[in-house]
């Protein structure tokens, strides 16, 4: 067996500590980077001459639907990664490669689905999201190409979680940063140089992750590692793509609320504040967006630990897994804190320089990462729950943010507080999903605590 098939046993024999660096930094530079990917995009697409302000209130309103094909490719990815983990755990390698197999058919339907009902419907959809006259132009030449290129999409994201499944989390990372690199090189070049506009960063995004899958697609077909590709590629064994959609249910409701609500989101800015508002929101959404990637990095170090350790019935490594994630996830969110409060404006200027989009965003920033601190914590339990298989709590921790507590609070405020309502729901909804998830986590350690190392194993994977 070669040294490469060795990693992922060490998963079970290494310190946490030492697996969680191992593990989290790869992810954390690979989100943090795919983060400044999307970050680009807004910056270059907000200063076109003339145009950069109504482009990137455009691009804000492709951020629900760019949530729902997250949405789907989470499904997807996030359920085949788990089992893999906790597969590999078992040292069940046939079944695992069966998961892998499964993910590349079952993102390739998603994929192609999504691109037809959407491109059918495309200017509909928009509108409904939130897009005006004024901006429904750009967003639809920035979503049209994006579309194009929606199986390409699914297939990368979903496989590089496997990469990390397998053992090799600094490929995982390196793939990533040659997107982001590959992106923000062609970006100018496309949007400026040939006079691509808006369409010019799509493009730049299509290219830069075609590239990447096909290098990920190439890992999967050696041998040597744990996880290749079988044969029969393309054959889905239905028992394995329920199991996995059922792991992926929580992520994929997440994101799928995440698109509600912000399209419920994008409809009270417009009416309380128009273009420039919703532009406003996605302007904080790019600058949330890279402190999330940096928690999200953190779950996806954890992820392959907690699942192959549960797997192993060494509840202990479990446990201390996810208390050592929560730390440093409430460490990041105290940066992400003081950023948003001290320094609003210094953030927001690099993506435009209109005095009264800035304006907006400032007030929009600090409001809505009032109570930010408490964020890191809530989304590390979450994603805990989901990498050990437990869907009811996964889905349950998922929805009871975005569409028990912020929805309403979206609707009721603005009667009082006008466009700072909306951004108001935010810290609100934040702080009654960190309570409800404090509480359930609790009654898991306790859980962890009365386990022996060895007790009776977890159902999951067992049939497979």
């Amino acid at each position: 067996m070669s040294s490469s098939q060795n990693v992922p046993t060490e998963l079970g024999t290494r310190s946490v500590g030492q697996l969680l660096r191992m593990y989290a930094i790869p992810a954390i530079i690979a989100m943090t980077a795919s983060s400044l990917y999307n970050m680009v995009d807004s910056i270059f697409i907000g200063h076109i001459p003339e145009t950069g302000s109504l482009a990137i209130s455009g691009l804000a309103v492709t951020f629900p639907l760019m949530n729902l094909s997250t949405a789907l490719g989470t499904l997807v990815g996030v359920g085949a990664s788990t089992m893999a983990s906790v597969l590999l755990g078992q040292k069940n390698y046939k079944a695992a490669n069966k998961v892998l197999a499964n993910d590349v058919t079952l993102n390739c339907i998603t994929g192609l689905l999504f691109m037809v009902v959407c491109l059918l419907f495309l200017k509909p959809i928009l509108f409904f999201f939130g897009a005006s006259e004024n901006t429904v132009g750009f967003a639809a030449d920035y979503m049209r190409i994006i579309l194009y290129g929606n199986i390409i999409t699914h297939l990368y994201f979903g496989l590089n979680s496997l990469i990390r499944s397998s053992g090799n989390p600094r490929l995982a990372m390196r793939l990533t940063l040659f997107t982001v690199i590959f992106n923000a090189v062609l970006d100018p070049v496309l949007i400026f140089g040939l006079h691509m506009g808006i369409r010019g960063a799509a493009v730049a995004t299509v290219v830069s992750q075609a590239i990447a899958c096909a290098c990920t697609m190439y890992y999967f077909t050696r041998k040597d590692n744990f996880l290749h590709l079988p044969r029969r590629i393309f054959e889905l064994d239905w028992r394995i793509a329920k199991d996995s959609l059922a792991i992926g249910m929580g992520p994929f409701l997440m994101n799928s609320a995440s698109c509600i609500v912000t399209m419920f989101i994008n409809q009270q800015l417009l009416k309380h504040g128009g273009d420039l508002a919703i532009g406003a929101y996605g302007i904080v959404n790019r600058i949330n967006f890279l402190f999330i990637m940096v928690i999200m990095g953190f779950n996806q170090g954890m992820q392959p630990i907690a699942g192959y350790n549960y797997g192993a019935r060494m509840y202990s490594r479990v446990r201390e897994v996810f208390l050592r994630t929560a730390a440093w996830a409430t460490l990041v969110s105290l940066v992400w804190f003081l950023a948003s409060e001290c320094f609003p404006g210094t953030l927001v200027s690099a993506f435009t320089g209109d005095p009264q989009l800035k304006q907006l965003s400032v007030r929009g920033l600090r409001l809505m990462n009032f109570v930010v601190l408490i964020v890191g914590f809530q989304m590390v339990a979450t994603n805990f729950f989901q990498s050990l298989g437990m869907v009811a709590k996964s889905i349950f921790l998922s929805l009871t943010r975005q569409l028990l507590y912020l929805v309403p609070l979206i609707y009721l405020l603005p009667h009082f507080k006008g466009v700072d309502g909306v951004f108001l729901a935010f810290p609100l909804s934040d702080t009654a999903a960190f309570l409800t998830t404090l509480v359930m986590i609790i009654l898991l350690m306790r859980k962890f605590a009365r386990l022996q190392d060895g007790d009776e194993p977890d159902t999951l994977g067992s049939q497979l």
